[in-house]
């Protein structure tokens, strides 16, 4: 004998066709225009420091006065390791010559051949040995934003005086993801931001200087896209560096700039502390610019890298890709600094010459 399992009502009534089974009526449709979905912009979760100590230790402004600030090169021993002994020297030979920053890890010190580890540790070690002598700037930009504050919050904590920023590079984002990349940085403490479209591909528009500028951690702008440029922000009370060696003596004299992030004081610091701090001098720009046509006629920082080994600052020893210049440049060199004036270069060896056998060139290190 079988059980019939007793039904639910509503599950009778449903095969009846009864209205308790019909579904309630649609709401009248209206007219809505379609918009857009805009991402939301997470705000970011990373702990703070909170030393209050640490975050203030340098003032925006002190960092927005620096006149002459050096993107300093990074030299390396035989087997590839950073040379402490040399990188000291090297900064030593700075500070007793005027200049008042330094950029630790810029694209000049190869910071894009670098770990993070070696990176943090470097801008650590030239903060104290050398953060009383001079502002001690670390480059800890990255195309990752989130790269970018894990070594920004480390740099600030081991103690560097600003922090330096490009724009994402190679994987580029939109002026809003700019933004908002900066933003993601600005609030740890003082910042520079770095314009070179001609490194990163992506110029940094005005309009996204301009949104960033109210921030007190805004130091002000590395410029490299050229002086009516760094006259357009000075303008606005923007503050400017130069990042062409070649254009900076107008830029501070001309149009506004307070100064310059260079490359050629690696060699010449007391030349360019004149060019920057003592008023107009095109004579001693005009007698500069072979030079600084030397230096960048292969791209940065493949010049200086052989120019300093043939001075006897560094070891000739080169992380790869880069390469030294051909023996006919590094020719040119040694002639150059005999007419410019040995005693008005870094170091005190003899110029010389360097042979291809003499390089060092490592694809491992």
């Amino acid at each position: 004998m079988y059980c019939v399992k007793p039904q639910p009502l509503q599950q009778l009534l449903r095969f009846s066709g009864s209205p308790l089974d019909q579904p309630p009526p649609l709401p009248p449709r209206r007219s809505v225009r379609w918009t857009s979905p805009r991402a939301a912009v997470i705000a970011n979760f990373h702990l703070p420091m909170l030393s209050s100590e640490v975050k203030n230790r340098t003032n925006v402004d002190d960092i927005k006065s620096l006149r002459l600030i050096t993107a300093v090169k990074t030299p390396y021993l035989p087997d590839g390791r950073i040379d402490i002994e040399a990188y000291d020297s090297l900064v030593n030979m700075q500070i007793k010559n005027g200049v008042e920053g330094v950029i630790v890890g810029g694209t000049t010190g190869e910071g894009q051949l670098m770990t993070w580890d070696e990176h943090i540790m470097l801008i650590a070690h030239t903060v104290n040995c050398f953060g009383g002598a001079i502002k001690v700037i670390g480059n800890t930009g990255s195309n990752s934003t989130r790269e970018a504050i894990h070594a920004t919050e480390q740099g600030f904590i081991v103690g560097m005086h600003a922090a330096l920023h490009i724009n994402p590079y190679y994987g580029k984002t939109s002026s809003e993801g700019v933004l908002s990349h900066f933003n993601s940085v600005l609030s740890m403490g003082p910042t520079i931001i770095y314009n070179v479209p001609s490194r990163t591909g992506q110029d940094i528009c005005p309009s996204v200087i301009y949104s960033v500028a109210s921030n007190p951690n805004m130091a002000g702008v590395k410029e490299c896209v050229g002086n009516d440029r760094i006259k357009q922000y000075t303008d606005d009370g923007i503050i400017a560096w130069s990042g062409n060696d070649n254009e900076c003596h107008d830029a501070r004299w001309g149009y506004g700039a307070t100064g310059v992030i260079s490359v050629i004081s690696n060699l010449v610091p007391g030349l360019m502390r004149q060019l920057m701090l003592e008023g107009k001098n095109p004579s001693l720009n005009s007698k500069l610019m072979p030079l600084i046509e030397w230096l960048f006629s292969e791209p940065n920082p493949i010049g200086l890298n052989t120019a300093l080994a043939q001075l006897g600052i560094v070891r000739p020893v080169f992380r790869l890709p880069y390469m030294p210049v051909p023996f006919a440049k590094r020719l040119e060199f040694v002639m150059m600094v005999n007419e410019i004036g040995r005693e008005n270069f870094v170091g005190d060896q003899d110029v010389r010459v360097l042979n291809d056998e003499d390089f060092i060139v490592l694809g491992r290190y």
